[in-house]
């Protein structure tokens, strides 16, 4: 909104800022300061608010150290986070920027269904919280949606070579006849709607999803492409955000881990929305994606924030009104910027997380058919609690998770060279 209204005092009156709203960096610095003053101000007060009700976490006997401390300890912080993240992205990005709009929705829609869970657990008593199918239903629903807005909307494009435009038979919206830059950079280049997406650690590196049917002439894969397009958004979203649901086990670690991804995806959305930088790293140039970098920026900020008081012995719990919607902001911005395939590297602590609990059930239900008594591979999971019952003190497994996944966000960015 701000934008808008700086825009104006340019346009009509003496601004002494001049342009310096027009930048990006400018702006993000301002969205992660901003989310910081949110989250920790109004965090605490959020808190005392919560302890006033008498919010409590119920936490389940798993025979850990420290769990009884953590006893009474309140829950549903989220809340926190999404006010950090969303009152500074719309005061400081462009609000009708269609991707700035899909991850509001995005935010608010998955917040409300981690807070009805929360609210049924603390409120009704009830152990069990929101259904498992009914926070897979609103999951899926958000992919959909993200499914078909990028399939239809006209702003979210990508710009590709004239030629290679025409000879895939992409819908042209728009061409550089001069380069705006006057570096040649986009002279005979398209502004196209496509499915393309880029592919980690290969040089042509650009996959169009319509190639999968290939059993399908290309002219018509395309008419077909959402069959298989919307379900891989749906899978993705449906994954990341339970796989952040299942990491916040540990104080601290699900923000931290989120916040270092939330770094990552700023970067690439900037790399991905500049010109020159796309330009130069080979990868698919999205002229509207610039605004995500502010979106991004607030949820660092906001989970940077949450540290505050979510750091290790934590003051409050985000609950799955945090957790599912870091998950789902996840990814639905590595979807929008067309980076989903590199969610296995730069989201490896979700994966490893998720892995742990579908290995560890799996070959409990496998050993109880063939030997008669289920069997375990790791002592406890998700993975953190493994760690825990090995006698690692909570801090210093966060810490090492951390620094894992700063190793894995180097990786991330290092495959936009690695080819």
């Amino acid at each position: 909104m701000l934008y808008y209204l700086f825009e104006f005092l340019e346009q009509n009156y003496d601004f002494p800022l001049e342009n310096l709203y027009k930048f990006l960096s400018f702006r993000a610095g301002a969205a992660i300061i901003l989310s910081l003053v949110i989250s920790i101000f109004f965090g605490k007060k959020i808190i005392k608010y919560l302890q006033k009700l008498s919010v409590g976490e119920t936490v389940r006997d798993l025979g850990l150290d420290g769990q009884k401390e953590k006893e009474g300890t309140p829950t549903m912080g989220g809340l926190i986070i999404i006010l950090a993240i969303v009152i500074p992205t719309i005061l400081l990005a462009k609000v009708g920027n269609v991707y700035i709009i899909l991850m509001l929705a995005a935010t608010l829609w998955l917040g409300l269904i981690g807070f009805i869970d929360d609210y049924l657990k603390v409120f009704k008593k009830d152990k069990k919280g929101l259904s498992g199918k009914f926070k897979v239903l609103g999951q899926v629903l958000l992919g959909l949606v993200v499914g078909i807005v990028m399939l239809a909307s006209d702003s979210m494009t990508v710009v590709v070579k004239a030629a290679d435009a025409k000879s895939e038979g992409y819908e042209i919206l728009d061409t550089y006849k001069k380069d705006p830059l006057k570096e040649g950079f986009l002279t005979e280049y398209a502004v196209v709607k496509s499915t393309l997406t880029n592919v980690p650690f290969l040089k042509d590196n650009e996959l169009d999803y319509a190639r999968l049917l290939w059993f399908l002439d290309y002219a018509q894969a395309k008419k077909y492409v959402f069959l298989i397009f919307i379900p891989v958004v749906i899978f993705i979203i449906t994954a990341v955000s339970n796989a952040a649901n299942l990491t916040d086990g540990i104080d601290g670690l699900a923000t931290g881990t989120s916040a270092i991804i939330g770094a990552t995806i700023g970067l690439l959305a900037y790399v991905s929305g500049n010109v020159i930088a796309a330009n130069y790293l080979n990868i698919l140039y999205q002229p509207n994606t610039g605004e995500l970098v502010i979106f991004a920026a607030s949820m660092i900020g906001a989970c940077m924030g949450f540290l505050w008081y979510n750091s290790f012995p934590a003051q409050v719990f985000m609950g799955d009104t945090g957790s599912l919607v870091l998950g789902g902001i996840i990814a639905t911005l590595a979807i929008l910027i067309r980076k989903e395939l590199l969610i296995p590297i730069l989201c490896g602590i979700f994966v490893a997380e998720s892995l742990s609990v579908v290995m560890q059930v799996s070959y409990f239900k496998f050993t109880k058919r063939r030997y008669g008594e289920g069997r375990r591979i790791f002592i406890m999971s998700p993975l953190h609690h493994h760690y825990q019952k090995k006698g690692i003190p909570e801090a210093k497994i966060v810490t090492r998770f951390w620094i894992i996944g700063i190793f894995l966000a180097v990786i991330t960015l290092v495959t936009l060279k690695i080819r």
